[in-house]
């Protein structure tokens, strides 16, 4: 933000805090703009290769927790299951 030494003013009392108000709200306004002159559109194939990944990804996740969860449910059935 490099127009952020412009807006300085008493921020301590409510008087100041509204007359920054517009400042910097312009201030900011101005900085999404610039940042988002900046922002490129993905190819469908820079799509298509992220969405693969992310389906793998969940895959690999899910039977993780899966066997996971299996394990543990197995074990706690012969635990509970168990007389002392």
């Amino acid at each position: 933000m490099a127009k952020s030494a412009v807006a300085r003013m008493d921020y301590k009392s409510v008087g100041g805090k509204l007359k920054a108000w517009p400042a910097r709200g312009k201030s900011f306004l101005t900085d999404v703009r610039t940042e988002l002159r900046h922002v490129t559109t993905p190819s469908r194939k820079e799509v298509q290769a992220t969405t693969l990944v992310v389906i793998i990804t969940v895959a690999i996740f899910g039977l993780y927790f899966a066997g996971v969860d299996f394990i543990i449910g197995k074990g706690m059935d012969l635990l509970l299951k168990h007389k002392f």
